[in-house]
């Protein structure tokens, strides 16, 4: 039974919440404000991660920086906040996806099992990629680089799965939204720009000789090997 950790500190929130989430045969654990979140993000490893912006203790945003120094859980960002900004602010520091309050319940159960499709999707084989010093493990999800691990969300390594099986081939945002966000996803596809500045960062010590993420303005993105 895969587990998902509600982090709101409203408790009739979380419990609508959790009442949804077990309806889909999902264990549910609860935290209330952002030290029992960790405590139990790190105790009982979820599969995914409801996560409230304004908790009383600590904001939304420390608590996925903490969870992404350390792992590539998916998070989705609960928020009332319905700024532009703060949902890039969000997608930009590692999040999976954001919900907007108020919400539909029955919303908030698709996103959450359309994310997790996505994670468990990633590619299941025993095959490994190797570009130069970064090397990919399909059967194992890891991304290395130099010989170092390289922490990457389960949709950022979706997508750099996805470019490295068509190398030296352009694709649009739509092309990427379709293949790697799926049909489901309603976002914006400003959420494939950030995910490419996010791969690029970690990727940042693969050196231009042995191949690159390209943006070809008004075109879309390519990973481009030994230079083609």
């Amino acid at each position: 039974m895969k587990k998902v950790l509600v982090v709101e500190d409203e408790q009739t929130i979380s419990r609508v919440l959790t009442v949804y989430l077990q309806h889909e045969g999902l264990h549910v654990l609860q935290a209330f404000d952002g030290e029992a979140a960790l405590s139990l993000f790190y105790e009982h490893g979820p599969e995914l991660v409801l996560l409230d912006v304004m908790l009383t203790d600590m904001d939304g945003w420390k608590i996925l920086q903490e969870i992404r120094t350390k792992s590539s859980c998916p998070v989705i960002m609960l928020t009332a906040l319905g700024d532009i900004d703060y949902r890039l602010k969000g997608l930009n520091g590692g999040a999976d996806d954001y919900i907007t309050k108020p919400f539909v319940g029955e919303e908030v159960v698709a996103r959450v099992n359309a994310v997790l499709r996505r994670s468990a999707n990633v590619l299941d084989s025993e095959n490994t990629r190797q570009f130069g010093s970064l090397k990919i493990s399909l059967d194992s999800h890891a991304v290395t680089l130099n010989g170092e691990p390289v922490m990457l969300t389960p949709r950022d390594l979706s997508l750099l799965l996805f470019l490295t099986e068509r190398p030296n081939r352009t694709f649009t945002r739509d092309d990427l939204i379709e293949n790697v966000w799926g049909m489901d996803y309603d976002g914006s596809d400003r959420a494939v720009d950030l995910a490419i500045k996010r791969i690029r960062q970690a990727l940042s010590g693969w050196p231009a000789t042995q191949g690159e993420i390209r943006t070809l303005r008004g075109l879309g993105y390519q990973f481009c090997v030994n230079g083609k």
